[in-house]
């Protein structure tokens, strides 16, 4: 393949749909592996704020509720540029792939700025779990589970949104280079589900760390 989409058939499939729907296949089960992994994450909080709502909830008010919505609104966004660089791939847009692409990193690396602007906060107030952690407040010895799930599961999420954007770079200079288009544009698909995939995930990580009991 060199440009304009046109694809070399694998050798171990019968024509390009079926090469396509093994791809999206694919991608699916690895989502659903990524299910599990933070639905285990998404029991544990539960459990726990559900044994100490007292210190769950006086800890999640630290968290900043403003930069977590604009950073929510910044991933929306992100999924919309993904969608639309989909859609120039299928199309045959090579200008649009590229731009679409290029905009879906920049979002995302917002996002991740933000991000770095919230754990350094959290640096400066010593709220890091460890040996300088210091809450004061009610019940900082469970204050401090509620912390070390936010780092666990927010830097999860983050580590996903890095190997994205590593992904949508090395996309971005295939398109370029005019691979993909509406013959061949499968790996601009699959990364889009990977990348609502992840949208989804701080969908509902936003609401769990930093909405509920906010007015309790």
């Amino acid at each position: 393949m060199d440009h304009d989409g046109a694809y070399p058939l694998k050798h171990h499939f019968d024509d390009p749909v079926q090469q396509n729907e093994a791809a999206t296949l694919g991608m699916w089960a690895f989502l659903a592996t990524e299910v599990l992994f933070f639905g285990g994450l998404f029991t544990a909080y539960a459990v726990y704020r559900s044994s100490y709502p007292a210190a769950f909830h006086e800890a999640s008010r630290h968290l900043d509720v403003t930069l977590g919505t604009v950073n929510t609104a910044v991933l929306i966004g992100s999924s919309l540029t993904m969608a639309l660089a989909v859609w120039a791939a299928q199309v045959g847009k090579r200008g649009g792939q590229v731009l679409f692409l290029l905009l879906t990193i920049l979002l995302g690396s917002v996002f991740l700025g933000i991000k770095f602007l919230e754990y350094s906060h959290k640096f400066h107030e010593h709220l890091v779990p460890g040996p300088h952690f210091a809450f004061h407040g009610h019940d900082p010895v469970h204050a401090q589970i509620f912390f070390s799930l936010y780092f666990i599961m927010t830097g999860m999420h983050a580590l996903h949104m890095v190997i994205g954007i590593v992904l949508l770079a090395i996309l971005t200079v295939r398109a370029r280079l005019g691979r993909f288009g509406p013959a061949y544009h499968s790996p601009v698909e699959i990364h889009g589900l990977y990348w609502h995939f992840v949208d989804i995930v701080w969908i509902f990580l936003f609401p769990m760390l930093y909405l509920i009991g906010l007015h309790a």
